[in-house]
């Protein structure tokens, strides 16, 4: 009886977690296609009625609770940019930059080193 009772409430917080997540995407994405021309802004892809549930806003800062009433923080990207964007963004928080030099080991060795020497021989 207790573990019925524990069950419908995490049901509930579950479901009333799911409706706020879904009443939020609703509320930004309706404003965000108003603002936006219906264009990936990474691929340049162009979206109709017909396909446009493959256009997705994405969250610049990655914070989606940001939501500023001009769009700022918002860009239009297809599923597959958007993906693509979250995954960039995931392997920078766990690996860091990669591009920077400071990550980079300096090779030492030289293999080449002694071939001025042999070429004179």
């Amino acid at each position: 009886m207790m573990a019925n009772n524990t069950n419908k409430r995490l049901d509930d917080v579950v479901a009333q977690a799911k409706k706020y997540q879904n009443e939020r995407e609703q509320s930004y994405r309706g404003r965000a296609l108003k603002l936006y021309p219906w264009v990936c802004g990474r691929c340049s892809r162009e979206f109709t009625n017909q396909n446009l549930r493959e256009l997705t806003v994405h969250h610049r800062d990655h914070d989606h609770d940001n939501n500023p009433s001009n769009g700022s923080n918002w860009e239009l990207l297809c599923l597959y940019c958007h993906d693509n964007e979250h995954s960039r963004y995931i392997e920078q928080v766990r690996y860091g930059n990669t591009k920077t030099a400071s990550n980079k080991s300096i090779a030492t060795h030289n293999p080449f080193s002694a071939l001025n020497d042999l070429l004179k021989k």
